[in-house]
């Protein structure tokens, strides 16, 4: 606590605010590459030779199992 209220006080900030400041540094989102995302989403997404999706079919297979 006592670094974190001179790190405050070196940048003329009140302790509040430099924790604020911290974790906004710190939650800072990552940019997403959309394309290479929705590329990987797709190919875990293709469907097996041989089957093919239905609502019917991804109807059952959700309740398999289920009592």
């Amino acid at each position: 606590m006592k670094r974190l209220k001179q790190q405050a006080a070196a940048q003329h900030r009140s302790l509040n605010f430099q924790v604020i400041s911290y974790l906004e540094e710190m939650t800072h989102s990552v940019p997403i590459d959309a394309d290479a995302l929705l590329t990987r989403a797709r190919s875990l997404r293709r469907t097996p030779k041989g089957m093919k999706l239905t609502d019917h079919v991804l109807n059952e297979l959700k309740v398999v199992g289920r009592p």
